[in-house]
């Protein structure tokens, strides 16, 4: 097969900050302040079990005063090696770094220069023994080693990380360390299975690139740990994936020394392989202050930072705050002026602020400051992304909410009142002819931009069922979780089941700058919220069975938190579909026991209903 070397200088650029989430901010005001202000040092921590992990330190010269340490552990390296080799910028941005704090980065077990063999969402351990070891001993003992042995430290210890480095915040969590007082993750993953390779059963096609970074395992320090993309031989990321459906086609492209290639295809369900990988369900009696940071619109990992901070704040007594604004995966660690997501626009500096305000109070506080639980922010500090403004909340969801369900109803109606008599809306769903998630025409390793995209050419397909209210006469503010309740029944003995809320905006709206050439903001359909579940799995994820044709069968969808108005003027629409590619892969619509070894035989056009019992249940923001 050939294949093209990662290593061009721009695309290798590119997939590193997409990776890295964008934990550092790519702007700088003097790219040498860092070699001008911090002296560099490469160690070699020991773990308990002999292991030892690379680990680079930058302390500031100036050592008349002590210095707290901001930690970052990530699976991306602490690159640049050397020691006469610096980063542009360290720290979670420029404010903390010029602020003054000793900042460390260190190379994961097995990753990059650290020795050991690297696991993928390596499991927790709660009852560690001896030499056995996790994510969370290995981040004890290097922080037991940073204060007994880093000269000027003051014996506080905040860590940080966005996306799989945000996972490796929120396991410093787990056993903290006494020193540890502060930690921000941002986009974390929080379960593989529910964040980043899967959504509610459905394997995410559009991932699928990931696997070459996380498939392969290293012996040595030396070993390379980043790794080739396949050379796909088009751009058209629609076309290649249905060219390579079934999944048994992509075996092509990785064979069996991508061990995590070959994870995938052997627990298609929740079984214990995924189970014991999550991290969501050890948060419990955590004692460092926490700060979980997350986007409104990040396709990759919307789970993880909203079920960190329920968790904790379900099973623990310690500060804890959420952070949410208008952004995509790591949006808040860049310095852009205007914010925009696709082609919809929010407002100016938004991450600066943020940056300003938020994160470098909350480490200061914790770190430099007396450390109390009254920090000056906010329990939840979350955009809304329909009035463009922060709001502030003692809880999130916010006390002042209820909830209420919106029925799908005949004649593309959305209503707040059910109807009396039983009807319903039917499609054919082609497998041959998937409703695509996008009208972009490209290969793109993670899907960003769709989170927001205008829904009209969804919506004008005969395979995706379309539910609209009347035009809205006041604001109406949803802040909080949203569930699907959809009473549906298929031909089949499987179906996929997406449902997309949207708010349609009035024809008089003006464009913005972002706006595509091709699109007018006038009568835009912008996506808010959008979820998939794969059918199978309505009962049960460890335990999947099939539908029986033709019969009534209910099917759950949990939707993610949003904050968004649905301003006076415009209109709430809700799309029900059964494809949505190559964002997800093919749902045969035929059961099998494990959809990776599905032929082509199985595939089948199908027709699906839904009745108009179904409805979605809204948690609105009353009025005060």
């Amino acid at each position: 097969m050939k294949k093209s070397f990662l290593i061009k200088t721009v695309l290798f650029a590119f997939l590193l900050a997409s990776f890295i989430g964008f934990s550092q901010n790519i702007t700088a005001i003097d790219t040498n302040y860092v070699k001008n202000n911090y002296l560099k040092s490469e160690v070699y921590i020991e773990m308990r079990d002999g292991i030892k992990l690379h680990t680079t330190i930058y302390s500031p010269k100036d050592t008349s005063k002590k210095y707290p340490i901001l930690l970052q552990r990530t699976p991306y390296s602490s690159r640049p090696y050397g020691k006469d080799k610096f980063r542009s910028q360290i720290s979670p941005n420029r404010f903390l770094m010029e602020d003054g704090y000793i900042v460390v980065y260190q190379d994961v077990r097995g990753r990059w220069m650290s020795e050991g063999v690297y696991d993928n969402m390596r499991a927790y351990l709660p009852n560690k023994k001896g030499k056995q070891i996790d994510e969370a001993s290995d981040t004890y003992d290097t922080i037991d080693w940073l204060v007994k042995n880093v000269k000027n430290n003051a014996g506080k210890v905040g860590t940080w990380g966005i996306s799989y480095p945000g996972f490796y915040a929120t396991y410093s969590l787990l056993d903290a360390h006494p020193a540890l007082k502060a930690v921000s993750p941002q986009a974390p993953i929080g379960d593989f299975y529910f964040d980043d390779f899967h959504h509610n059963g459905a394997y995410l096609l559009s991932y699928w690139n990931a696997t070459a970074v996380f498939g392969y395992e290293k012996t040595l320090p030396t070993d390379k740990t980043w790794y080739e993309f396949p050379e796909l031989g088009t751009q058209d990321q629609y076309q290649f994936f249905l060219d390579h459906t079934p999944l048994s086609k992509l075996d092509a492209f990785y064979k069996e020394d991508n061990v995590f290639w070959q994870q995938l295809k052997s627990h298609p369900n929740y079984d214990e392989f995924w189970q014991s990988r999550g991290i969501i369900q050890h948060l419990k009696n955590i004692k460092p202050a926490v700060m979980a940071v997350g986007g409104l619109f990040d396709a990759e990992d919307l789970y993880g930072p909203l079920e960190t901070y329920k968790n904790i704040e379900k099973n623990s007594d310690n500060y804890n705050t959420l952070v949410f604004g208008p952004w995509s995966h790591g949006d808040w660690a860049r310095t852009k002026t205007r914010q925009a997501i696709g082609n919809v626009y929010f407002g100016e500096d938004i991450s600066l602020n943020y940056q300003r305000e938020v994160e470098t109070k909350f480490f200061h506080h914790f770190l430099k400051g007396n450390g109390d639980i009254n920090s000056g922010l906010p329990e939840a500090y979350i955009y809304d992304t329909g009035k463009n403004e922060w709001k502030s909340y003692s809880t999130w969801p916010p006390q002042n909410t209820s909830k209420k369900s919106f029925f799908l109803q005949s004649n593309q109606r959305l209503n707040a009142l059910a109807e009396k008599n039983l009807t319903s809306e039917e499609f054919i769903s082609d497998p041959k002819k998937p409703v695509p998630y996008s009208e972009d025409i490209k290969m793109v390793f993670t899907p960003r931009k769709y989170m927001t995209d205008d829904q009209r050419f969804a919506a004008r397909r005969p395979d995706v069922l379309v539910f609209e209210s009347s035009v809205m006469e006041d604001d109406v503010t949803l802040a909080g979780d949203i569930l699907a309740k959809l009473v549906v029944a298929t031909t089949g003995t499987d179906a996929d089941w997406v449902v997309k809320v949207i708010d349609v905006f009035p024809a008089n709206a003006p464009d913005f700058e972002e706006t595509q050439s091709y699109l007018k903001m006038s009568n835009y359909h912008m996506m808010i919220r959008s979820e998939v579940m794969r059918g199978r799995f309505r009962n049960s994820y460890e335990k999947p069975e099939p539908f029986e044709p033709n019969k009534m069968t209910n099917v759950h969808i949990k939707l993610q938190d949003v904050h968004h108005t649905i301003k006076k003027g415009h209109k709430l629409q809700i799309q029900v579909q059964s494809s949505w590619f190559p964002l997800i892969d093919l749902n045969p619509q035929n059961y099998v026991p494990n959809i990776f070894k599905a032929k082509e035989t199985d595939f089948q056009k199908q027709t699906h209903t839904v009745y108009n019992n179904s409805s979605v249940e809204f948690t609105i923001l009353e009025d005060k």
